[in-house]
Order: structure tokens, then sequence, then C-alpha cells
């Protein structure tokens, strides 16, 4: 290890370390390098590895930024020109970007070092991280246990401190989801607070957006201020923040009214230690001065409908897609049967099923919006089970009928906020009897943040998290 007090900084504190120049950009990506090496190879975190990229990003020299010199991985479905992207995909196995994504542009730009990907499921499309191209990617906690999905590469390299912040996506649950499996802090923003261009102004019908797990607070704060804000031809609008976010962190939160629920949306029992641990933190809460009433929103629509509709026909295009490239008909030796069963499924569906999901969904952000007219933030379970064991979703099975019960059974919350986009964050305050994180998951109004961060500090200084460590870790 070149720099042995590398995990107790956040990424802040390293860039800070790289101003004054007490370490260089090259001994950081060294050092980051050494711990994928030491660690990986029990998770599977790391699957595409391009150092010499940040190597010639250094030796070009980098911008000054917020992160200049600290090492950072793409999640492997965001495209950097000259390197190797797969979107977990047998068929793109060989794949190299043509061109650099809009997020990823903003990324270089704060001075980060891209070192390489972390693992996705294919296409994103499931809340653990097990594609058949590089197989699974496996919690720090416990390596029988997932590490969440669908940015699943980016939790178990998070909490195994192999970096202090890395890429995510959320277009169901994907940031809140690896953050809760790994005990990690994961904000998803308000929809267009980042962007998604140049290829797309919206990902599943506006539910998805992209941003970055982190150990601390202060860490996704900095980097929604430096990578946030519209692009050309987005469709949607985010309210403008009235200060840096950064500085949302050091504010008090105030005397907020949450409500709280330890059941599933469906109103099913959730997972006792889950519901005793959301309990145990609404307790906290009403001693930090809030005000807390147990209620919830009741859904006129269901979202696991929603949500498999719209997936759907976004995973058909994708299919469509590699045909047309690759002129032939997918197989399953392309992708896997769960994604060419999905895209089956849109061609059965009729574009009028399309519409009436997008309504459902609409139907869903309205309930939600006059929900939050009356509290400023809801508390629920991030996921409402612990994290789900190695192999208990098969992608590759010629049955797929459990993976339904299994999704709403699992994370039954997460996808409404994506329908609403309103922002939402899961924050490592609990831990099962087994040893595993159980993220509690915080929403609040459409372009609402700042509330939502400075609860997240509040919380962190009240119940500090970044030292526990997982067994696996480097």
């Amino acid at each position: 290890m070149v720099f042995k007090d590398y995990g107790s900084y956040d990424a802040v504190g390293l860039a800070d370390l790289v101003r004054s120049k007490e370490v260089s950009p090259k001994e950081l990506l060294d050092e980051a390098v050494a711990r994928t090496a030491k660690v990986d190879r029990e998770l599977n975190a790391v699957v595409v590895k391009h150092p010499d990229y940040a190597e010639r990003q250094i030796d070009r020299g980098l911008p000054p930024g917020p992160f200049t010199g600290v090492p950072f991985l793409l999640k492997d479905l965001d495209l950097l020109e000259g390197t190797r992207t797969t979107f977990g995909a047998s068929v793109y196995k060989d794949n190299f970007a043509d061109h650099t994504g809009t997020l990823a542009q903003r990324f270089l730009a704060t001075g980060l070092t891209i070192f390489g990907k972390s693992a996705s499921p294919e296409f994103g499309l499931m809340p653990t991280t097990e594609p058949r191209l590089f197989g699974p990617t496996r919690n720090p906690w416990n390596l029988a246990h997932s590490s969440g999905g669908s940015s699943g590469g980016a939790g178990a390299v998070v909490a195994a401190r192999i970096l202090p912040v890395a890429h995510a996506s959320d277009g169901g649950g994907s940031i809140r989801i690896p953050a809760s499996a790994c005990g990690v802090f994961g904000l998803k923003p308000t929809r267009a607070r980042n962007p998604l261009g140049p290829d797309r102004g919206e990902g599943w019908a506006g539910f998805s957006c992209g941003h970055v797990l982190s150990i601390s607070v202060r860490d996704s704060a900095v980097m929604l201020d430096a990578i946030s804000g519209p692009e050309l031809s987005s469709p949607y609008y985010a309210p403008p923040k009235q200060r840096p976010f950064a500085e949302e962190i050091d504010r008090a939160p105030g005397r907020l009214r949450i409500a709280f629920t330890d059941r599933s949306p469906y109103g099913d029992a959730i997972d006792p230690e889950i519901a005793a641990a959301v309990r145990e933190v609404a307790v906290l809460l009403n001693g930090l001065g809030h005000d807390v009433e147990e209620r919830a929103p009741v859904l006129p629509a269901d979202p696991a409908t929603v949500m498999w509709t719209i997936v759907a026909a976004n995973t058909a295009i994708n299919v469509r897609v590699a045909e047309q490239r690759f002129g032939r008909v997918m197989t399953n030796k392309d992708f896997e049967i769960l994604t060419l069963a999905s895209a089956h499924n849109a061609d059965k569906a009729s574009s009028t099923d399309y519409v009436a999901a997008q309504l459902n969904a609409f139907q869903i952000s309205r309930t939600l919006a006059e929900f939050f007219a009356s509290c400023d933030v809801l508390l629920c379970p991030t996921l409402c089970a612990p994290p789900l064991k190695i192999g208990e979703l098969d992608t590759m099975s010629q049955d797929l009928s459990h993976i339904g019960p299994i999704l709403r059974r699992y994370m039954p919350g997460t996808s409404m906020f994506n329908m609403s986009g309103q922002p939402a964050m899961s924050v490592p305050l609990a831990w099962n009897a087994a040893g595993l994180p159980l993220g509690m998951m915080f929403a609040a109004r459409f372009g609402d943040e700042a509330t939502l961060l400075r609860l997240a500090a509040q919380l962190e200084q009240e119940r500090p998290w970044k030292a526990k460590l997982p067994p696996i870790c480097a």
C-alpha cells in the first residue's frame, strides 16, 4: 500500500491532500489499484480495469476541481470514450465506447481519475448484481449475500474502502438498494438534477437518474454541486437550489415534520428486525426534536406493474438496437433469458399499455405530492428484507415466475420516488443480528435535496457509520 491513511479520508479530504501536495494523484491511483487487487478477487466488483486511462489523465494534467486527483469508477452502464463498456451483457463484452456521456464529462471536470468500471446487472435490470458475463458481485459484510443492484459494484467498492465515492444510478432504487445492502450513503437526486445525455433525454420514462454512492454525506453534497445542472435538450427541469448543497450540511435541519412507516407500501408486514430498526430510528428522530408521526401514503396504483411495463419497453429497445448493430436476432447466448423475456413481453404489449403505465405513474406522483403537503420527510425501510443471498434471483432460469414475488417482498418502496421524481436517500443507521446493514430511506418534496442533506448530516453526526468496517475491507 502506497498511502496507508487513505481509508480514513473521504473524497473531499483526499482532494485537500492533493491540493496541499501532501500526496500526489498518482499515489492515490496506485493505492486504489492496490486496494482493488487486495479484495476484489472475493468481491468481484471492479469488472473493467483501465488504470492506463487514469494515468494518461494525470500525465495530461488534471483540471482544478473539488475532487482533483481522487480515483473513481464509473458504473458499467455509462460511456467513457475509448474504454470498454459492456452494460453487463455478453453481446457487448468487447464493446468500446466511441464517445463520453455528459455525466462522465462532468465527473472528469471535477478532477477525478477514472481507472475502471464497477459491476452492474445486465442493463441495470435487477436489484442484485449477478450478470452472467462477469458473475456475482458479493457483499463485503457477508460473501454469501448480494451487494444489491443495480449499482452493486459501486456499493461493494465503497463499503470495502477501495474508494470513498463511486458513480451509481437509480431507475427503481439502484442507488438506494446497494447503499442499504452495503452500509453506505446513497442519495437519489431530484429528476433532472443531473444530466443523462447526450444519447437520451430521459431513462425509463424519466424514472432514472445518476449520482454517487459515498461513505460521507459531504462527498455526496459536494459532488451534487459539481455535476448537477441542465443540459441541452433535457425534457425536464429541476428546481434551482437556494445555495450550494455543500453548505446545507452545515445547517441545522430545524424541526421537521417526519412521517414514518414500518410496513411495505402494499400493507405487508416486513422483516421484524428491519421494522424494529425503523421504529428505533423514529424514536431517535423524535429525540432530536423532530415531530414524528406514524402514517404513510396510500398509493392509487401498483408501482410494480408500472415498472414492469416501462422497463420492458426500454429493454426491448436495447435488444432491437443490438439486433440492428450485429445484424441478427438476439438469443440467450447474447442476452440473459430475463432480458429477452422482458423485451418479448413489451412486444406483446400495446402503445396504449405504455401510456396507461405512464398515467398510473402520474397518479402515484400526484398522491405523493399531496402526502408531502403535510410533512417534510417520509421515513421507511429502504429494503423490506435483508440483502438477498447470491442466486436467489436467477435471470437465466427457464421459469422466471420467482422474480416478481421476491421483488415485491424485497424492494416494494423504492420505485415510487422514481415515478414522482422526488429526492430520496438511504442512510446506514442499522445492522441486523447477522451483521448485515439495514438502510433507512428518507424522501422529501420534489427539488428538496437540501432538507435531506441537512437531516443526513445530523444523523451522521448523531450516529456515525464511517468507522463501521465490513469483514472484507481493503
